[in-house]
């Protein structure tokens, strides 16, 4: 099984496709098995690689604390084992904001960058309700199940049937992140400075998504992720919240291949 070493962690990586490079980050507690209803059409138009943040799926945690720029250096790794030289980098939720961190520290590596349903950190995002954190703490101590509709509401758009939620509960079986690892990630997330002041320097192509509808990292971060950064496009999805690809998967496919090139 292919694995890309960042000191003492090992961490496990896929490719599907050929094409130019496009890395895909995923968010708190997701692994790699997350970004199937995208990757059948991103693969046929491009080398996809996908991996495991470190303590999820098939990556192991060591005893280090996570930071949002130590994972962007696992992404850095990961990149360097598959030897590419420079990759899109699409980064969704917390993988927003290690592509944002990766793009700042590696701009010889970024070709593009899409960064959806994420922040820049820092005091300039917009927070959550408090409802929504106290579910998110909740995490911890619940089963993977009940901890899964618990959230639901505040990641899933009303409108999308609850059939295509279970799927992606399904999706998870045997993959579901130890709590303790969860709480690792989101206590990387909360001790990150963010990066608003330094947006301006990402000179890549750049597109950024937002969720009409999400209740986790409200809409109006990816205008402020938008405005800061040079010549960055936004699009906000309708009828869309957190987990856009299961809200909207069709549209969330074209916007992106119509960003990266390939309508």
């Amino acid at each position: 099984m292919p694995y890309a070493n960042n000191g003492e962690t090992k961490i496990y990586w896929e490719e599907y496709g050929a094409g130019e490079p496009l890395l895909l980050i995923m968010g708190l507690g997701g692994s790699r098995r997350e970004w199937r209803r995208l990757l059948p059409a991103l693969s046929a138009e491009y080398r996809v690689i996908v991996f495991d943040n470190r303590g999820v799926g098939e990556t192991v945690a060591n005893d280090e604390a996570f930071s949002i720029p130590l994972m962007a250096s696992d992404a850095k790794a990961v990149l360097e084992a598959a030897n590419v030289e420079s990759a899109h980098v699409l980064g969704m939720s917390m993988g927003g904001m290690i592509a944002q961190e990766f793009a700042l520290h590696y701009p010889e590596m970024t070709r593009s960058l899409i960064l959806t349903v994420t922040n820049c950190g820092g005091r300039e995002a917009v927070p959550a309700e408090l409802e929504v954190y106290f579910a998110l703490q909740g995490r911890g101590v619940a089963t993977p199940e009940d901890a899964f509709w618990a959230m639901a509401p505040y990641i899933y758009a009303a409108k999308t049937p609850r059939e295509r939620l279970a799927e992606d509960l399904a999706a998870r079986e045997g993959v579901f992140t130890k709590p303790e690892n969860f709480m690792r990630q989101l206590q990387a997330i909360m001790s990150w400075q963010g990066t608003f002041p330094r947006l301006l320097n990402i000179k890549v192509p750049t597109l950024v998504i937002g969720g009409v509808n999400d209740r986790l990292i409200p809409c109006a971060n990816s205008k402020i992720l938008a405005d800061a950064i040079p010549n960055a496009q936004l699009v906000e999805l309708e009828d869309s919240s957190h987990i856009f690809p299961t809200d909207q998967p069709e549209k969330s496919i074209e916007v992106i291949l119509e960003f990266l090139g390939k309508p």
